[in-house]
């Protein structure tokens, strides 16, 4: 995924989170530690003082703590990034060894579309690898609390998984 990709994901779910988007220094922050930069170089490049980058950093890295459940460091931020952009679920059949992958790779769930327009490469919705064989009650119910502990709303999860909004809301949530 390209660092205009990572960042549009980024601003999306910050978005969700907390109803204010990335500004542009945030932005510029984030893309200057996935491409190795010190803050230094971002003040220098942007034209701000080492001094604000700093600070602007430390509220930034915090804030993506807050929102992603998990402490968010410089040294760390692509690794969390990896883990909450691109969600793979995968369950496997302990007697088979198969496994049946479910991959979201898109999901707007911004509250405002209009101050955050589609990204006209990403789809829609999300596409979901079905297996060859049909998910059994126990294993969709076990996808659907792995979804909601990701923070997907019962809308977003019955629409994911191309399922009738009433069969996720039965699902009572796990214990």
């Amino acid at each position: 995924m390209e660092i205009p990709q990572i960042l549009q994901s980024v601003d999306e779910t910050v978005c969700a989170k907390t109803g204010k988007h990335l500004n542009d220094l945030q932005r510029r922050i984030i893309a200057g530690i996935l491409n190795r930069q010190k803050y230094a170089g971002v003040a220098e490049t942007y034209g701000y003082s080492d001094k604000h980058v700093k600070k602007v950093s430390h509220e930034l890295l915090q804030m993506l703590s807050d929102v992603f459940g998990e402490q968010v460091k410089k040294s760390n931020l692509e690794s969390v990034l990896e883990r909450h952009i691109n969600v793979t679920i995968s369950l496997g059949n302990k007697n088979t060894g198969n496994k049946n992958n479910v991959n979201i790779g898109y999901i707007n769930n911004c509250p405002d579309a209009s101050a955050s327009p589609l990204d006209e490469s990403q789809p829609e919705t999300p596409e979901i690898q079905q297996p060859s064989n049909n998910y059994t009650a126990i294993a969709i119910n076990e996808i659907i609390d792995k979804l909601r502990q990701f923070g997907l709303t019962d809308e977003q999860i019955a629409e994911a998984l191309n399922l009738p909004l009433n069969e996720v809301d039965g699902v009572d949530l796990e214990e």
